[in-house]
């Protein structure tokens, strides 16, 4: 690996933290900690050890990115969708994926605009557990990780909220990666999104706001960044009581909705920062949807530390390896 290798470590953290929550995702904690422990898993199983949805997604928002001769919505819309189908129709699709995925991947089939396809209503975790990648390429500007973040996640997931909590965790990974310490991220997140609160991204969205009862693009999407403050209020609280071993769920949220997921990987990585497998254990020991806590907190401590973060066993241990290696290194 180069020097600088967090895209590397990002990705495979990631795809770590999606295997160890695959098998605890319906699990309540106490049945958790009966099979694993009181830490959660720590071990990957199998041969490979195999992932979910969110690992493949992230991978098919990757490819878009590597694929794509230059960033703007014109282009990378059609080879996002081109990507999404393709998982939709895979043999592979089988570990239980998110429905609003596959409804709007239903709709994108047809042809039709993705603002018609798009599940209006859905800010399901589905939006943000893939977009890592936009904060990984080197060569984005703020402007451009920002619109393409929201992008990715409106071809599926139209709520608002989707949108920013998408566009903050790609701004998570793109801060880590680029040096930002891991205690220092809450406040910079916080700052982001009061800067974004009227930012309507027209050139990547167009006319994604237009439906009924609401009466501007401004106040669209500033609903989308007001529950990622609101959330951020709740990571501060949870961060302020000190980290008792308890659920990472019971204060910042079950992961389900995107800006919860954000909000409770992040806690698992700071709560772990010493010890990046125990934030993906931690993750994936959860009442949530464990797997997707579990890939954004190997996300976030991956891009804060690179590969050195993880085990050297296990990265021709995971599904998919051949592909994470081969756009961790076009990144890193």
């Amino acid at each position: 690996m180069a020097a600088d290798d967090r895209a590397s470590g990002c990705l495979f953290g990631l795809a770590y933290g999606d295997a160890l929550g695959k098998p605890t995702e319906f699990l309540t904690v106490a049945e958790i900690h009966d099979r694993y422990g009181p830490t959660g898993p720590r071990e990957l199983v199998g041969d490979p050890a195999l992932v979910t949805d969110d690992t493949q997604m992230t991978l098919a928002v990757g490819w878009a990115l590597h694929d794509a001769t230059a960033a703007t919505p014109q282009l990378l819309e059609p080879l996002l969708r081109d990507r999404f189908l393709a998982w939709a129709a895979s043999p592979d699709n089988n570990r239980a994926p998110g429905m609003t995925c596959l409804r709007a991947c239903g709709q994108l089939s047809t042809g039709m605009p993705w603002q018609q396809a798009t599940v209006a209503g859905s800010k399901g975790c589905g939006a943000n557990m893939r977009v890592a990648p936009v904060g990984l390429v080197r060569d984005y500007d703020d402007d451009t990780v920002a619109g393409l973040a929201q992008l990715q996640a409106g071809l599926t997931h139209g709520h608002p909220t989707a949108l920013a909590a998408s566009e903050l965790t790609a701004v998570a990974v793109r801060l880590l990666r680029t040096g930002s310490p891991l205690p220092a991220l809450p406040g910079l997140l916080r700052e982001h999104c009061r800067r974004q609160r009227d930012v309507y991204r027209d050139d990547w969205l167009g006319p994604l706001w237009q439906r009924p009862g609401v009466d501007s693009p401004t106040r669209f999407i500033a609903r989308g960044w007001d529950d990622c403050l609101a959330v951020l209020d709740r990571l501060d609280a949870a961060l302020a009581a000190g980290d008792d071993g308890g659920d990472a769920c019971r204060i910042t949220g079950a992961g389900w909705i995107a800006e919860e997921a954000l909000a409770t990987g992040l806690l698992c990585a700071l709560w772990h920062a010493d010890d990046p497998v125990g934030a993906l254990a931690r993750g994936a020991a959860t009442s949530g949807d464990s797997d997707s806590i579990a890939c954004l907190a190997g996300a976030f401590v991956g891009a804060a530390y690179g590969t050195k973060a993880w085990p050297t066993t296990w990265p021709e241990r995971i599904e998919y390896a051949d592909q994470l290696h081969a756009l961790g290194r076009s990144w890193d």
